[in-house]
């Protein structure tokens, strides 16, 4: 039967569920009136974006003459609980940002800090990755020390849609089998085996715990890497995981490219995007080398993964091409927000900007068209839903892994800026007397907005910051690194754990983890370190704009509910597996941490009340 009104208590929830045990033989059937979650993740997305989106803005000189222009996401509100002051984890890049959103932890507890970090135990990859991170030796049974990269660079091809994929069932289908396991760090505490992204994520997810239990799941991203959200084991947790790779090349400038080039354009030939546009013709400007470089390619792209959602709710595979079952979870993260915010591209007729007009969010013409895509995307997967007979049982969860930061674009400063003339960044200034080789000469540094630094052993992090303290604060200069709020030493450990090595062959402890960086330094809002010419906008800080987030819970029994207090996006884990009949405390993450419930709606053990 549906949910009505009266099974949900809206009120603000002081703890977890106090159900003490995983029920046993769990089924759709059973523990709660909510038989299914659709996750999504519209990356970029800031709360205001939604505020801006659902209500309309500027009057009738605004977006779509002051109207709502995302009337799905509005109609999702009006039966909705919505967060306005939702944060990402920090860093805010999307890895540790889409961990934390399934994991219930934060990088404390999972130890995910970047899709490219640095690891003080684990050993180079047998062969070098797609994105230069050096092939090294593995040492056993001793700490060693390498960047880790979780990205393009470990696919077996990432200039194709597949991945390299060899069972690709046609042009896109990227899935886990496309990670070449040689381009993987390895353990050296577990015969130099490489460690798959499942495995590199310290804590349990929502898939693991609902698979456990008898459900069936089902997750779409933007890499093959991000199977990583199988959590720990043998990368099953997820039944049904799709990532056609986003960095793959979509019109390269290089001519020895041009066969994956053309494969890539062919997989999307026949898909038409939910504003109704032909993907047959992508956009050939030089400028283009993936998916990102292009307004209209990003949403072929997002299509891709949005059709694989339809199917799945219509009980197919995510290629459409076999029955399986709805899924208990699936969801995908749209990538197009993302990118109409970010990019500046250069086409034939003249350069399209992105981004906002102004400080209170108002989209320019171009990030507009990317935010009414994303909604007509998801009206499609909500017209699935109700042509299954399943949206009154369905739990629909929308956020982002990141915001994007400045939204005033005035605040925009790229170092070493676009002419590579502004100044320098933290790493770069530290240089090769600091930092491991790994991390500042092949594929890092690890810097975005944030300055993430992990230092060689043997150096000294007050020497690092002395040096960093002492930058220049004249905008310009040679040294200037916009130096804003530093981390280090009690400062550090008060938020993560002390960066270190823990004892051998032990889980690392509060005492030490090899993943910590030995700094953290925050610039000031609006400095990206960047030299490219094609991104005015960037994530992975502490900043607002980087953390304040859209998060919306939506079901048709849901009253309209705006709630103002401080939450966190990895507190969406506990709260699907609540829904769902299951225990919250089943999450390391949500153990570790004490990751609460999402205030304003309180489950009890057998369902919603």
């Amino acid at each position: 039967m549906s949910i009505s009104r009266s099974c949900f208590s809206i009120l603000v929830a002081g703890a977890l569920a106090a159900s003490s045990a995983l029920p046993q033989n769990w089924s759709e059937n059973d523990q709660s009136q909510i038989k299914h979650v659709l996750l999504i993740s519209i990356d970029g997305m800031h709360a205001v974006d939604f505020l801006n989106c659902s209500n309309g803005i500027g009057g009738s000189s605004g977006p779509a003459g002051g109207a709502p222009y995302c009337p799905a996401l509005a109609t999702l509100g009006s039966t909705g609980i919505t967060y306005q002051n939702a944060s990402t984890s920090k860093p805010s890049d999307s890895f540790p940002g889409l961990t934390a959103i399934v994991s219930g932890g934060g990088p404390k507890s999972n130890g995910v800090y970047y899709d490219v970090a640095y690891d003080r135990v684990l050993a180079p990859p047998a062969v070098q990755t797609g994105n230069g991170l050096n092939a090294g030796n593995c040492v056993a049974g001793q700490a060693n020390g390498t960047s880790t990269e979780y990205e393009e660079g470990i696919d077996i091809n990432q200039n194709y849609l597949t991945g390299g994929n060899p069972n690709a069932g046609n042009g896109y289908d990227g899935t886990a089998a496309s990670i070449d396991p040689k381009k993987l760090p390895r353990d050296p505490y577990k015969n130099c085996a490489p460690v798959y992204p499942w495995n590199f994520v310290r804590d349990n997810t929502v898939f693991g715990v609902i698979h456990d239990n008898g459900g069936y799941t089902a997750w779409s991203d933007k890499h093959p890497a991000y199977s990583s959200v199988n959590g720990p084991g043998n990368g099953k947790n997820v039944d049904d995981f799709f990532g056609p790779e986003i960095n793959s090349v979509a019109n390269p400038a290089d001519p020895t490219q041009n066969a994956a080039a053309a494969a890539n354009q062919a997989a999307v030939a026949t898909i038409k995007t939910a504003l109704g546009e032909s993907c047959s013709s992508l956009d050939l400007s030089s400028s283009v080398n993936q998916w990102v470089d292009s307004f209209f390619d990003i949403r072929c792209y997002d299509q891709i993964k949005v059709n694989a959602i339809v199917n799945e709710i219509h009980g197919m595979n995510h290629l459409g091409t076999a029955k399986t079952k709805v899924p208990t979870i699936l969801g995908m993260n749209f990538q197009a927000v993302s990118v109409g915010q970010k990019l500046i591209e250069a086409t034939a007729s003249g350069i399209i900007t992105g981004g906002y007009l102004d400080a209170e969010g108002t989209p320019s013409a171009a990030l507009l068209r990317e935010i009414e895509f994303v909604d007509a995307s998801i009206a499609q997967m909500v017209k699935a839903l109700k042509s299954q007979g399943i949206y009154n049982s369905t739990l629909i969860v929308i956020t982002a892994k990141h915001g994007q930061s400045p939204i005033d674009k005035n605040l925009f400063y790229p170092l070493p800026g676009h002419s590579k003339t502004n100044g320098t960044s933290p790493v770069t200034l530290l240089g090769a007397s600091f930092i491991p080789d790994s991390e500042l000469n092949q594929i890092g540094p690890t810097e975005d907005d944030i300055s993430l630094i992990w230092l060689s052993p043997g150096t000294s992090t007050l020497n690092a910051v002395n040096i960093l303290d002492a930058t220049s604060k004249t905008p310009g200069t040679p040294t200037y690194i916009g130096l804003g709020q530093i981390y280090y030493g009690a400062s550090l450990t008060s938020m993560l754990d002390t960066p270190g090595i823990p004892p051998y062959g032990d889980a690392p402890t509060a005492d030490a983890d090899p993943r910590t960086p030995d700094i953290i330094m925050t610039p000031n809002v609006g400095i990206v370190y960047t030299g490219s010419t094609k991104k005015q906008m960037e994530h992975g800080g502490f900043a607002h704009d980087d953390t304040n987030v859209m998060l919306l819970l939506s079901n048709p029994s849901f009253s309209q509910q705006l709630y103002s207090g401080p939450v966190e996006t990895m507190q969406v884990a506990p709260t699907i597996l609540q829904a769902l009949g299951l225990n919250p405390s089943a999450l390391v993450g949500v153990r570790s941490e004490g990751t609460q419930l999402l205030p304003a709606v309180q489950f009890n053990a057998s369902g919603p009340r």
